[in-house]
């Protein structure tokens, strides 16, 4: 089979990519390398991908519609597109909201008029638990309201999974829409708390913490995600799917873990919580454990290590990398 990852260079879009390559996928993968945050990261990542037999890299927006026309007339025909490309970030979306719909919407759309042109029938978006907001009652199921998103960002993914169910309804595409809860792993996002608590403990700068530090997050390890991911790829019709750690954790326990996995106190300097972040998340995965068979098999103890060991043995490059 042969399947279009957009956002290969990207955190999760990585890792995907090596699960379906390993799994004997033909992947092609699309990624604009934007200063979303530091490339240096992005094209560590990449990197590890161009090594891999199966694999081959293409440098597009999927905001452009013309590049992704090239793309699916050149590099297909696939049997299944799975969006990963996105500009992610609750603050950041904050600052400016506009890239966010360029990306988020306009390049969901792109995908989908292609798939549906070039007779692509399975789509897999990548959305968030940032959807559930700050009012639902946890553990999150799919099915709650998700009417009041608290940031621009949250807003372009409620958007972009609104256009999966009309080209589902109106053209039959199959489409599963994964809604991640807080992924961490080694070669992560600078602009999360995992990669940045790491870098500020290991190398004794002071670590930022907003809010008081007892907002909870639902940590879910990469691999986890990547392998819950691939099984989506199975027909459904259309469904949502959280795929989470279903075990949330303090900001304030998370420091603790990190400083004893790293041997050294963290140092704290606290400031206000941001309005657009969501108090809490945790996942409800009832769903994925029935459709998918799914379930995470990474300890969060197990992950941080794994994630501390990473940084340490990148160490001379990965402590200048730019935090947004």
């Amino acid at each position: 089979m042969r399947v279009l990852v957009t956002g290969c260079a990207g955190f999760i879009g990585w890792k995907v990519s090596e699960y379906l390559l390993a799994a004997g996928y033909e992947v092609v993968g699309v990624d604009n390398l934007n200063d979303a945050y530091d490339v240096r990261l992005k094209r560590w990542r990449l990197a590890r991908l161009a090594e891999r037999p199966g694999f081959a890299f293409r440098p597009a927006d999927i905001g452009d519609r013309l590049a992704m026309e090239r793309v699916f007339r050149e590099d297909g025909p696939f049997d299944a597109v799975i969006n990963l490309a996105a500009r992610a970030g609750v603050r950041q979306s904050v600052e400016n909201p506009w890239v966010y719909y360029e990306t988020n919407v306009i390049g969901t759309l792109n995908l989908l008029e292609r798939c549906r042109g070039f007779g692509v029938r399975k789509f897999i978006l990548a959305s968030t638990s940032s959807l559930y907001g700050a009012n639902n009652p946890r553990p999150f199921r799919e099915d709650a309201n998700t009417d009041g998103p608290l940031s621009p960002y949250a807003a372009s993914k409620k958007a972009a999974e609104t256009l999966c169910y009309t080209y589902h309804y109106l053209y039959g595409l199959d489409i599963t829409v994964l809604r991640y809860f807080t992924v961490y792993g080694p070669a992560g996002r600078p602009d999360m708390s995992v990669f940045r608590f790491i870098r500020w403990i290991a190398e004794g700068e002071p670590l930022h913490l907003y809010g008081d530090g007892s907002q909870s997050r639902d940590f879910t390890y990469v691999d986890d995600i990547a392998e819950g991911t691939l099984r989506a790829l199975q027909p459904m019709g259309y469904e949502i799917i959280n795929l989470g750690g279903d075990h949330p954790v303090s900001l304030r326990e998370l420091i603790a873990r990190m400083e004893d996995l790293l041997g050294r106190k963290a140092r704290i300097v606290q400031g206000e919580r941001h309005p657009a972040d969501v108090p809490a998340t945790w996942a409800d995965i009832s769903k994925a454990k029935r459709l998918l068979g799914w379930a995470p098999r990474t300890p969060l103890e197990e992950g941080l290590r794994r994630t501390v060991a990473w940084y340490l043995a990148n160490r001379d490059w990965a402590k200048e990398i730019d935090l947004p």
